[in-house]
């Protein structure tokens, strides 16, 4: 291994360290913790709850989502340094129950998933390889392959690449609470579409109407204008 290559894992373990309390706590990511209300951890990214998305909001949950780039214009040499590149958080009824951490392709360029895993390893300890599947992107129903795991009871780090396989991604949920989710996106999508056809047809009928009203509008604008 190049004394570059040692330099590039030493400096993904610092800034992955710097950012943790205890080395063992899953509970909590760079400040944002498990549970909490958008509002919360916009106030924790420096952005603001506005920022979070409706994804869902059928039949009784609400999916919310939330960008966060740790690494905004303008900051010190050494904190550009930092690999993430976003963070993109994820809320069940107000509550934090998933993290999507995408990390930089430049910065970790030319890095192997054993380089990851060593350098994640500083900072969460003793990683497993479970052949395993998970969901990545949720509202796309895009999964990925579980390359390393750091868990406890009640929360998992799964270590995963990137679709085009160009970076890699830590996807940090909730136990209990990726559970929920998981249960109420399914059935708001099998809702959804089955009722495609029906909002379909609605969509076309209020079409119609707002093109019906327009003429009528027009003609009696022109008709009584009109000279031959």
């Amino acid at each position: 291994m190049t004394g570059a290559h040692v330099g590039t894992i030493g400096t993904l373990c610092c800034v992955l360290g710097a950012f943790t309390l205890y080395a063992t706590d899953l509970s909590s990511y760079r400040g944002l913790q498990f549970g909490m209300d958008p509002t919360a951890a916009a106030t924790v990214a420096g952005t603001t709850p506005a920022g979070a998305t409706i994804v869902h909001q059928r039949p009784a949950a609400l999916i919310q989502e939330m960008e966060w780039q740790p690494r905004p214009r303008g900051l010190s040499d050494s904190v550009k340094e930092d690999p993430v590149k976003e963070v993109l958080l994820s809320f069940f009824n107000g509550e934090l129950f998933r993290m999507v951490v995408t990390y930089d392709r430049y910065r970790v360029e030319g890095m192997t998933a054993e380089d990851m895993i060593e350098g994640i390893s500083a900072t969460y300890g003793m990683a497993t390889r479970p052949t395993a599947e998970i969901a990545y992107h949720t509202s796309y129903a895009e999964v990925a392959s579980v390359i390393a795991r750091w868990e406890d009871s009640q929360y998992s780090y799964d270590l995963v690449r990137t679709g085009d396989r160009s970076s890699f991604v830590m996807v940090l949920y909730s136990k209990r609470l990726d559970a929920l989710a998981q249960a109420a996106i399914v059935e708001a999508i099998r809702l959804e579409t089955q009722e495609a056809p029906q909002r379909e047809l609605d969509k076309q009928k209020k079409q119609t109407e707002e093109k019906r009203l327009s003429l009528e509008k027009a003609r009696s604008l022109n008709k009584p204008n009109f000279r031959p």
